[in-house]
């Protein structure tokens, strides 16, 4: 792009209006959930017995036999095609970083050289999309094509423009998950068997207890003029160069300040779109980086949740762009600024009503509280490690460790009170303590004003698994990715805590103590286990990360390093428990992680390299040129003395560009020899090593002299918007 392009696109930028949404005439209320057959749709288009198995299904686990199938397909298709519907597609999630559909039409001949539309139970059950072009870690190769997609009835069908949308789980010929949803809602079930079992000791009606997700989606939005000026941003979501803005967010002005007309309408016009899906969104807000916001919903059962967050992303890329925007989800789209992150809110509920991690009124209640949270911290502290390697990627890491981001060891903070009870109930037999008090009121003394009460936690930002009152939030999973893979991990940990722990209290029940004193017993000495775990300072500081290593916490950076995590010997053992994961299968999501990971760097590295070559070192050079030629002039008017001194200034730019495009020249090559030794690599975790350690590295070292560069050269000759002119959205 030429300098005069870029001044063209900037200025169109600045010169955008915002898109009119048209004003709703009723509430949200009327119309959530249009376009989704959820359960009020099944009583109003299926016969009243095929309602009643379908909620038995849903609600029960029940087998949906063929019969059923068909029954609902037929009202189904009647719902959908009063809404214009006229495809349907199996709606899934496989090992990538987005959801798959494969679109078929209502359509078969009729047999009279005419069609008609239908569509079976057969169509709604199942699909087979080719499982060898998805990523599978060889469990799938070209020749061994087949795999299906199935209908998941717990999470309700949907109609996007013409298409009947049916979420489904994608697994193998043979029988592999192949995707997130199959094992995530393997994880639940494994978390509710072992989590009701313990709740029973507290509340003998509960039956069930289910795992709870509120997501809060951030993201980044750029004029799309812009962004198709950078191909950094278009190839690989981040801008690959860029020297901080001048006034960036160091003001602290732009969180929780005005929405940008543009940016408001845009928001509208995706809450609208959402909550007709029935996504129930409920905070919008700017977020601390200029031009960053969030969105999020009213916490749901985690299945849904997971659907529903997949499907947000979706909904944002597109009506962004119906507003001359592009929505970034990469988690450091923009240096020296904070990135975006998918910070994931964890409960468990039972069906009675209890939040099992929030204080009671009783000390039996707080036993139950106290117990689910401890239990919850083992799971954490036996698996830190897998849990970090369950959120890294090759975008996430450019996040974590900064800007408000946690840091790359995993660590809970519980609060002054929580911490407290903790210690006190580890060295003392006084049940007493167990009397935790919940939200406390505060008097401000301002007028007007009432009382504020006060949860029973204060909040860390830098802290990666946090308690937040009632429930954990873990702070580190990336803004683009799939919540269902750090979502697995922690219902599998936790289930099997709560596993041993059921088996550690029955043992000493059978030999004659109280129950309530087993309990307390075992949870005692799990508190002393889980206390290199919870941490209150500053995750940042080197003497942190020394003081975790000592504690015996995963402090391992390199990402490939991470991923071997999976398949450590109790990484193994814990999903073989939970039926969740075979060998097998955490290998092959190993493998697909490590190939990721290294064709992520590699397109950076090919990008980059190509940016600097036939971008930034030519306008660099003709700049260059430009200055030299402006000395010899002044040399040809002026004594040699005074043409010297009125040249200094450019000599020591010209030296300065020199250097410069030395060093990227030389270091560039470096690092397309590093991609061809690494490329030649066949071991995936070894290649994605070499890429960690000998491309990735280089990238950031070349960058910084782009960006020097970028204070140098002639704004007038600046190929690249720059992020000034990216970062605030007139």
């Amino acid at each position: 792009m030429s300098a005069t392009l870029r001044f063209k696109v900037v200025e169109q930028a600045f010169a955008k209006k915002p898109v009119d949404v048209p004003n709703r005439t009723v509430r949200p209320s009327e119309f959530f959930a249009k376009y989704v057959f959820n359960r009020q749709k099944m009583f109003q288009y299926l016969p009243a017995k095929v309602y009643e198995r379908m909620v038995d299904v849903m609600d029960n686990g029940a087998q949906l036999d063929r019969e059923t199938a068909d029954a609902v397909a037929s009202g189904m298709k009647k719902w959908a095609m009063e809404l214009g519907a006229t495809h349907c597609t199996h709606w899934f999630q496989p090992l990538t970083e987005g959801t798959a559909e494969k679109h078929d039409a209502f359509v078969v001949h009729d047999g009279k050289g005419g069609m008609i539309e239908e569509f079976t139970g057969k169509e709604l059950i199942q699909q087979e999309p080719d499982a060898s072009s998805f990523p599978s870690g060889g469990i799938r190769s070209t020749f061994e094509a087949r795999g299906y997609s199935a209908w998941d009835p717990a999470s309700p069908v949907f109609v996007m423009g013409d298409t009947l949308m049916i979420p489904t789980v994608f697994v193998s010929y043979t029988g592999e998950a192949l995707d997130y949803k199959a094992p995530l809602k393997k994880a639940i079930n494994a978390v509710d068997q072992a989590a009701t079992a313990v709740a029973k000791y507290f509340y003998p009606d509960v039956t069930k207890v289910n795992s709870n997700l509120g997501w809060e989606q951030e993201y980044f939005l750029v004029d799309e003029s812009l962004y198709a000026a950078r191909p950094d941003l278009v190839m690989t979501g981040r801008t690959l160069m860029g020297h901080d803005s001048a006034k960036n967010q160091q003001m602290d002005d732009h969180y929780f300040g005005a929405i940008p007309q543009r940016v408001a309408m845009f928001m509208k016009d995706l809450e609208i779109s959402a909550l007709e899906l029935g996504i129930p969104c409920k905070t919008r807000h700017n977020e601390v980086a200029p031009n960053q916001f969030e969105l999020a919903p009213i916490f749901e059962e985690m299945n849904l949740a997971n659907d529903h967050n997949m499907l947000i992303m979706s909904l944002m890329k597109n009506i962004a762009r119906k507003h001359g925007f592009r929505c970034l989800l990469h988690e450091k789209p923009f240096a020296g600024v904070n990135g975006s992150g998918k910070h994931n809110n964890w409960s468990l509920t039972t069906n009675t009503g209890v939040l099992l991690h929030a204080p009671g009124k009783t000390p039996l209640d707080n036993l139950r509280f106290i117990t689910f949270v401890v239990e919850t911290l083992k799971a954490v502290y036996r698996h830190n490690g897998l849990l970090k390697a369950s959120i890294i990627s090759a975008s996430n890491v450019h996040r974590l460790g900064g800007n408000e981001a946690p840091p790359t060891i995993i660590s809970s903070f519980l609060g002054t009170q929580l911490s407290d009870v903790l210690s006190k109930l580890e060295e003392s037999d006084d049940d007493e303590l167990l009397n935790i008090s919940g939200k406390q009121a505060i008097n401000l003394h301002v007028p007007q004003i009432p009382d504020l009460m006060l949860d029973n936690t204060d909040r860390n930002r830098t802290s990666p698994f946090a308690f937040t009152g009632n429930r954990f939030e873990f702070r580190a999973v990336g803004s683009r990715a799939n919540s269902a893979a750090a979502m697995i991990v922690l219902n599998c940990a936790v289930a099997e805590a709560l596993m041993d722990f059921r088996e550690r209290v029955d043992a000493l029940v059978a030999e004659g103590e109280d129950k309530n004193k087993a309990i307390i017993k075992v949870v005692r000495e799990d508190i002393k286990e889980v206390k290199p775990l919870i941490f209150d300072g500053n995750g940042y500081s080197e003497e942190w990360r020394l003081e975790a290593q000592r504690r015996g916490l995963d402090v391992v950076s390199s990402a490939p390093l991470m991923f071997d995590q999976y398949l450590a010997s109790d990484t193994i053992e814990m999903f073989r428990r939970t039926n969740v994961f075979t060998k097998a299968e955490l290998e092959a999501r190993t493998e697909i992680k490590l190939e990721t990971y290294t064709k992520k760097v590699q397109i950076e590295a090919r990008v980059f390299g190509d940016l600097c070559l036939n971008h930034i070192v030519p306008v660099a050079t003709r700049n260059q040129s430009q200055l030299v030629d402006n000395v010899l002039k002044l040399q040809s008017i002026f004594p040699i003395d005074e043409a010297n001194r009125l040249s200094q200034t450019n000599l020591q730019r010209i030296r300065a560009i020199s250097g410069h495009i030395q060093f990227i020249m030389e270091n560039v090559e470096r690092m397309v020899d590093a991609r061809r030794v690494a490329n030649r690599i066949q071991d995936e975790r070894e290649k994605a090593i070499a890429y960690h350690d000998n491309v990735a590295p280089l990238i950031e070292c070349i960058r910084k002299h782009v960006d020097d560069l970028e204070l140098i050269v002639d704004d007038e000759l600046w190929p690249l918007p720059k992020y000034r002119e990216m970062l605030f959205i007139r």
